[in-house]
């Protein structure tokens, strides 16, 4: 039985000044897939995730996001409450705290689920006690399952970089999402930390349960963890399906991989 849809963008469109970044766009994440957005860059794919996280506004259309309440339209959300309706987001470029450690990086990532006031947290009273275990009990698992028990009191400045892209990883997992927004996860990575990077997003959805919509260049993590992909070019809609199918759509080809050495690059990367 097919999944219902957890988020179902429709006709999307944005404008800035002249520029049509995104046109008519439409698709719905399933719960409980991993779902992909390729294309070269400037097709758009960001841009969508911008939208989903509210910092942009739409020209046009909708996103409906079945969250805690119900089925809402994000268009329609603050961007402060995007965390609390259970979507979290790494970026291509890292966005962490250098001069924190680690474990502190993972324990911001908690501030949805903070339930006590100010006057509570300035006298710590059992009810902020209560809650910082909580918080670390959280971390501490998130740490287990990323393997990242070596750098838990590590500052991040001292990291290496696929470390770091871990790191953020790890610190949106702690928000508890429902959905999860990974842009390009394996940009900067080795293969060998790329391989890790598909497992992990494996165990996010199978053993966490969480929905994945990921922006991905590299093809072969693409192929690996990929349950659906939407091919992007100029902001429109080129391709929709399973990996294969979509790297076989003559669209696909000549837009997005070009070359005949990155076409054969595809082909062996989903046989």
């Amino acid at each position: 039985m097919m999944n219902p849809p957890l988020l179902a963008a429709k006709n999307l469109s944005v404008r800035f000044g002249g520029v049509r970044a995104v046109n008519d766009v439409s698709f719905d994440v399933r719960a409980g897939e991993v779902f992909t957005l390729i294309g070269p860059n400037g097709a758009g794919k960001t841009t969508v995730f911008n939208l989903i996280s509210r910092i942009y506004t739409p020209t046009t259309g909708s996103i409906a996001y079945c969250g805690p309440q119900g089925v809402i339209d994000l268009t329609e959300q603050a961007p402060q409450s995007v965390a609390a309706l259970g979507i979290a987001r790494t970026f291509q470029n890292i966005e962490l705290f250098e001069h924190a450690s680690v474990l502190h990086n993972l324990l911001v990532g908690r501030h949805t689920h903070r339930t006590t006031t100010l006057w509570q947290d300035l006298f710590f009273t059992p009810e902020v006690r209560d809650n910082e275990l909580r918080s670390r009990e959280k971390a501490e698992a998130v740490i287990d399952l990323l393997g990242l028990q070596h750098y838990r009191d590590t500052y991040v400045a001292g990291l290496p970089y696929g470390v770091r892209k871990v790191v953020e990883m790890a610190r949106a997992l702690c928000t508890e999402p429902k959905l999860l927004l990974l842009d390009e996860p394996s940009s900067g990575l080795n293969p060998e930390e790329t391989d890790d990077m598909a497992f992990w997003i494996q165990d996010i959805r199978d053993d966490l349960g969480i929905t994945v919509l990921m922006v991905e260049h590299d093809m072969t993590l693409v192929s690996k963890v990929s349950d659906r992909v939407l091919a992007m070019n100029q902001g429109e809609v080129l391709a929709l399906g399973s990996p294969r199918e979509v790297q076989t759509d003559p669209g696909v080809m000549e837009a997005y991989l070009g070359s005949v050495d990155d076409v054969s690059s595809l082909r062996r990367a989903v046989t």
